[in-house]
């Protein structure tokens, strides 16, 4: 199986937060299980980490380092993923969500979310 991880998912699973589920970090370790960061999490996390509504306690360089070395890719978002976003219900409205939805949706990738806001949509999800 493959999983798309969301934001909270990756920045819970990099500071070892208790909030992340032990089957959600053990498949994200696991190597023989494929998880992809999207770069629309990255940019959501520099955009936050800027204006002060996201404290890292590591540097943004260190941040991407740190998906590499744990063999989490990252997912560009391609013309396809655009195209899906565009026909989107409005079921929720914060930009970065939709964008990693329709991500998920095109590669047929499992989210591993917590937001419950995004179970309207049809996408494999699994948070435990």
């Amino acid at each position: 199986m493959a999983y798309l991880l969301d934001t909270h998912a990756f920045l819970w699973f990099v500071a070892g937060d208790k909030q992340l589920p032990d089957g959600v970090k053990q498949r994200i370790k696991n190597p023989d299980e494929l998880c992809y960061l999207s770069i629309a999490s990255l940019w959501e996390i520099t955009i936050k980490h800027q204006i002060g509504k996201l404290t890292l306690g590591i540097s943004l360089d260190e941040l991407f380092e740190y998906a590499d070395r744990n063999q989490i890719g990252i997912l560009q978002i391609s013309n396809e993923h655009l195209l899906t976003l565009s026909k989107l219900p409005s079921h929720h409205s914060d930009p970065f969500d939709r964008v990693i939805v329709s991500q998920a949706m095109c590669e047929k990738l499992i989210l591993m979310t917590k937001d419950r806001g995004l179970k309207k949509y049809k996408i494999k999800q699994q948070w435990r």
